[in-house]
């Protein structure tokens, strides 16, 4: 299988090297040549998560890693449940947040890491991982990449626009993880991480790759959560819909390619707060990308989504195929309160405030078309503690593997929201 940049400025390349690059040269996102169809008989026959994922992801990567060692990492990668939950008739709750950092994101930072890992091994060049988080996405990277060998990651997050448990997991695991903690939003922190790839000057002299979900090893294995929620339905022949809480849409990215692999999905959701270029980009045509708006579903405050373009190339640009697959709403922060406390109250059901979003987005398009629906809790309602509890006017409890992150001392670098200010400590 061979990678091309969405620019078309930049030679094709093969899986390892899209992984280690993370970013073309011209400065596109990777996107691969083809889109394989999966095998006869591998979904809904009673395989394992693990058989699955592995047959799924294999057929990206061909020879270039092992079976042995790929089903090793895919083992390894999915060490932990991801089950649905029936919260009421015909909706079902994808609870991602059962792995180390609590967050749907585990998965692909562990698998980007060992990935990394893997075709790194024979390098003596140290790579610096850099990566822009709007929370989750931070953690678990950390978490992923913590104490690997030749591997520093520096990890870029919006100052007072992170939650505490949150900020706490960025910035307590010290060893080869830096956090730099900057007076800006997460768009800044976006923009200052691309503008460092695209710089010739720190391309040049660091070995730079990219651990957000513009790397395909963190972006495609996200596929394995629409494989395994459908394996685990009972009834495989209702029509079924995902509702995926979209900020970056690397998720809900991934959940489109699924589909065009040969899962049978009949339709996406991409549910999304104030921030919500995506949705009217379905209604009205017009991609209008702005600032982003802070909400208390903090991880999707991002008013440039960068896996759009991988969107829009899957549907070559055309938006009436596109909206045949996937329609957008946006809510507020009020809905999502809202939410957690009527899902709570009605099926004693705990909801953060980003799956919140996404189980309106299920439930509004179901009034109207039907069929079954299962909605992405994409973190644990723990990680946003003062908002859910405020919410549902109820205490939660924490998670021990979270309440370990309290008890820790933050450590971070402030910094503005200069290219120039990051330039300068990475040549440092």
């Amino acid at each position: 299988m061979k990678y091309y940049s969405i620019n078309r400025k930049s030679p094709a390349v093969n899986f390892g090297e899209a992984v280690v690059r993370g970013l073309a040269p011209d400065y596109g996102l990777y996107y691969p040549e083809e889109i394989p169809m999966l095998p006869s008989g591998l979904i809904g026959t009673g395989k394992t998560l693990h058989e699955i994922c592995f047959e799924a992801i294999k057929l990206f990567i061909g020879s270039e890693i092992s079976n042995s060692v790929l089903q090793s990492i895919v083992e390894d990668v999915l060490n932990f449940p991801l089950p649905i939950v029936e919260v009421e008739k015909d909706i079902f709750s994808l609870e991602l947040w059962h792995g180390p950092t609590a967050a749907f994101k585990d998965v692909g930072a562990r698998f980007l890491s060992r990935n990394l890992s893997y075709f790194l091994r024979n390098e003596d060049k140290e790579v610096i991982v850099l990566v822009a988080t709007s929370g989750d996405t931070g953690s678990a990277v950390a978490s992923g990449f913590l104490n690997v060998d030749g591997i520093k990651v520096v990890i870029l997050y919006p100052q007072g626009k992170v939650s505490e448990i949150q900020e706490k997991q960025l910035t307590t695991m010290g060893n080869n993880i830096t956090a730099l903690e900057v007076k800006g939003t997460f768009d800044d922190c976006q923009k200052m991480v691309k503008h460092a790839f695209n710089n010739d000057e720190l391309r040049q002299q660091l070995n730079l790759t990219s651990a957000n979900s513009i790397n395909i090893a963190r972006f495609l294995p996200q596929m394995f959560y629409y494989f395994w929620a459908f394996e685990q339905l009972n009834n495989k022949q209702k029509p079924l819909a995902f509702s995926v809480p979209s900020g970056n849409f690397g998720n809900l990215t991934a959940g489109l390619f699924a589909k065009k692999m040969g899962l049978p999905v009949h339709q996406f959701i991409a549910s999304t707060n104030a921030n919500n270029v995506v949705p009217e980009f379905l209604e009205t045509g017009v991609y209008r990308p702005r600032p982003s708006i802070a909400t208390i579903s903090n991880a999707m405050d991002i008013g440039d989504p960068s896996n759009f373009v991988r969107i829009s190339e899957l549907y070559d640009n055309n938006i009436e195929v596109m909206r045949k697959d996937l329609t957008g709403f946006s809510f507020s922060d009020d809905d999502a309160r809202n939410i957690m406390k009527a899902v709570y109250n009605e099926f004693n059901y705990l909801t953060d405030p980003h799956g919140a979003l996404a189980y309106k987005g299920l439930k509004k398009w179901m009034a109207k078309n039907g069929g079954q629906g299962i909605f992405l809790e994409t973190a644990h309602p723990a990680k946003f503690i003062d908002v859910v509890e405020n919410a549902i006017e109820n205490k939660i409890v924490i998670p021990e593997k979270l309440n370990e992150y309290l008890k820790r001392e933050k450590k971070s670098i402030l910094i503005g929201n200069s290219f120039e200010e990051l330039k300068t400590f990475l040549l440092n």
